[in-house]
């Protein structure tokens, strides 16, 4: 993994030299984790844009004495600095070091207040918004990155399939009871944790898109929307699927027959090249042939990764075009106020030709 850290910050480093940047302050512990490894609760990372050999070398890691061990291990092959608050130490580093003239920071995670701190260490070195930079090449996903989330979707689909198969997703149980089933199997088929707060919705409360689970009890007749995701190795899965409890009732079903032919069209939009807000138009005229456009309350989807919520953007107002190893989620939902939605979610990887299905739990309206 040193390797695949070494190649991101490289990448980086070309980012900062395109933009004139000598080196960027980096704060998020998102995008710490991604250049570096580190798991840790307290780190920053200063990174220098040079491209000369031992160039590497001037890029710093500081957290503080908790890690110092930790940090040696997961970091070798970077220079590590132990103090606390790290990015004004760090910032403090490059004022009275050489080549840091226009040192980038990640504006979008800084407060006003930390800006002013990291201002008076600054020096004589000139401080400039950098947002986004990490971000921007945390969208395409390598190997690595691929697969963790192909094990986060694994655990998920198993811990489904096992409370199905146990009778965990049945009548007379409450919306917590179901929620706190399906978190305590995500962990025994190898989940860190769940993604996100599980989200169980019976009956009416599935037309609420993200309900909070409840005391409310299923009953025979519910719709039953369970979304939810698996944390393996940092990444998150998301994957969301919806039930009847019993035989369907004809709008029930109609409803779940147009929510998966919405979720198909999303599928197919998914190219190398491809507006986002193209792939999000593909899936919601299918929903407004239908006459439903107004109960489609959402975007189409969103990459996942390091954050369950990240670039791109699937919607109407998203911007940019998918690549190759985007992961990315589509999750059209249909919802009916005071009766009941459905919403039907993949996790997918945008490839050449088909996208890769990570979340392989059927599509098929599941009766239970």
């Amino acid at each position: 993994m040193h390797e695949t850290h070494g190649r991101r910050r490289a990448a980086l480093r070309s980012q900062l030299r395109e933009r004139d940047l000598d080196a960027l302050l980096v704060v998020d512990l998102r995008n710490v984790r991604y250049l570096t490894g580190f798991t840790g609760s307290n780190a920053a990372l200063l990174v220098h844009a040079g491209d000369e050999p031992g160039a590497e070398d001037r890029t710093v890691f500081c957290t503080d004495g908790r890690y110092l061990t930790q940090s040696a291990q997961q970091l070798p092959d970077l220079e590590r600095m132990i103090d606390r608050p790290c990015p004004p130490a760090l910032v403090e580093h490059a004022a009275t070091g050489t080549g840091y003239g226009r040192t980038g920071y990640e504006s979008h995670r800084v407060t006003v207040e930390e800006l002013d701190t990291l201002t008076g260490a600054a020096g004589g070195i000139d401080l400039v918004r950098a947002p986004g930079l990490v971000e921007e090449l945390r969208m395409v996903k390598d190997d690595d990155e691929i697969e963790a989330l192909r094990m986060a979707c694994a655990a998920a689909d198993r811990a489904l399939a096992d409370l199905i198969e146990h009778g965990g997703l049945r009548a007379g149980r409450t919306e917590r009871e179901v929620a706190r089933d399906l978190e305590n199997r995500m962990l025994d088929h190898g989940a860190a944790g769940p993604s996100f707060e599980t989200i169980v919705a019976t009956g009416a409360h599935s037309a609420v898109p993200h309900h909070r689970p409840t005391d409310a009890v299923l009953h025979a007749g519910d719709l039953v929307k369970l979304d939810f995701g698996a944390l393996v190795d940092g990444y998150h899965s998301d994957m969301t699927r919806t039930f009847v409890l019993g035989a369907p009732a004809d709008w029930q079903r109609e409803l779940y027959d147009l929510v998966a032919a919405a979720q198909a069209a999303g599928r197919a939009a998914l190219a190398i090249g491809a507006e986002v807000k193209d792939v999000d138009a593909a899936a919601r005229a299918v929903v407004e042939a239908a006459g439903r456009g107004e109960e489609f309350l959402h975007g189409l989807g969103h990459g996942v990764g390091l954050e369950i919520h990240e670039a791109p953007d699937l919607a109407k107002t998203g911007k940019g075009r998918l690549s190759a190893g985007m992961a990315v989620t589509v999750e059209p939902g249909v919802y009916l106020s005071g009766k009941g939605g459905v919403r039907i979610e993949d996790t997918l990887v945008v490839r050449d030709g088909e996208p890769e299905l990570l979340t392989l739990t059927t599509k098929q309206l599941v009766v239970v």
